[in-house]
């Protein structure tokens, strides 16, 4: 167990100490702990959920952000320590970070999001320069048919609504995958795979970007898709200033427009079987009550349903 006993020990066993003031931070996925230190100001270490990357796959998302990191992009890398950015200690991966604040960007302003969108650029940029070869891409199997195939086989579906689910969600990855076609031959990079608003933190110096940890290879718009909101317009407005700080940096395929909704709706089914996937956990019942109750999986198939008739319009036009 992750005790605060074991997250010093820990550290010490690297040669860091802490001081024994220990912060929790909001984290789900992995746990992430801000440590005051004996010498120098606070770190923040993430304690990997186990199981989940191999250690060649974590090692590939620090070595992509130290790439980028090294290029003055604004993101936080894993410390170096002894050699090396991943440690072991019994049964625990870890890695050590700067601490670093912000506060959320304002997305109603043109200029955030042409600020944004340069950085997103300059990522791209260097994630379009090397594949990744031990962490997955972002498609329709792994991102839709897996995870649907894994709530029917683990009993998260109630019984009565197994055929309903079933039915709009294989309507709903037929249109993804005429999304696809329609998208054509897209390219895949690196992403941060994760680029919502919560995993960017704005300065007076502008945006910096945490948490790679879903980075993955994927097609560009996976990473401006989740900073839109709001009605139609506001969204092509959104993504017209996006990509005007973008293009300075990285050429954006237009025809990947196609693949707005395609996304969120897999971003939808993987977000359902994610949870289920961590439910024997004990953060997570207590974190999300409402899942898996009759509601829950009656409003993701009216959810699928908006997805399908949103998936059969044009795409947004900039």
């Amino acid at each position: 167990m992750l005790t605060p006993d074991a997250v010093l020990d820990a550290l010490d066993a690297i040669g860091l100490h802490g001081d024994g003031r220990l912060l929790a931070l909001n984290s789900y996925e992995n746990r992430v702990y801000q440590m005051g230190m004996e010498d120098g100001p606070p770190l923040i270490a993430k304690f990997y959920r186990p199981e989940r990357w191999s250690d060649a796959a974590i090692l590939e998302e620090h070595e992509f952000v130290s790439e980028l990191h090294a290029r003055e992009i604004p993101v936080v890398p894993a410390l170096s320590i002894r050699g090396g950015t991943l440690h072991h200690f019994r049964d625990f991966r870890f890695a050590l970070f700067e601490r670093h604040g912000g506060r959320a960007p304002e997305l109603d302003d043109p200029d955030v999001l042409q600020w944004m969108g340069r950085f997103i650029g300059r990522i791209h940029a260097v994630g379009a320069l090397a594949h990744y070869h031990n962490r997955p891409r972002l498609d329709l199997h792994s991102f839709g048919v897996e995870p649907v195939e894994y709530l029917l086989s683990n009993g998260f579906i109630p019984h009565e609504l197994i055929e309903v689910y079933l039915g709009v969600a294989a309507l709903a990855l037929e249109n993804v995958a005429r999304c696809y076609e329609r998208a054509g031959d897209v390219k895949t990079i690196r992403l941060h795979g994760d680029c919502h608003p919560g995993n960017v933190l704005w300065t007076d110096e502008g945006p910096h970007f945490v948490d790679f940890d879903d980075s993955r290879m994927g097609p560009a718009i996976q990473d401006l898709w989740m900073l839109l909101s709001g009605e139609r317009a506001d969204q092509t407005r959104q993504l017209a200033d996006l990509l005007a700080g973008y293009e300075d940096f990285c050429n954006f395929n237009p025809r990947e427009l196609h693949l707005i909704e395609a996304l969120r709706t897999l971003r939808l089914i993987h977000y359902s079987a994610w949870i289920a996937r961590r439910w024997d956990d004990p953060a997570f019942p207590s974190a999300f009550p409402w899942f898996n109750t009759q509601r829950y999986w009656q409003d993701r198939i009216l959810e699928l349903r908006e997805q399908i008739a949103l998936m059969s319009e044009a795409p947004l036009h900039v």
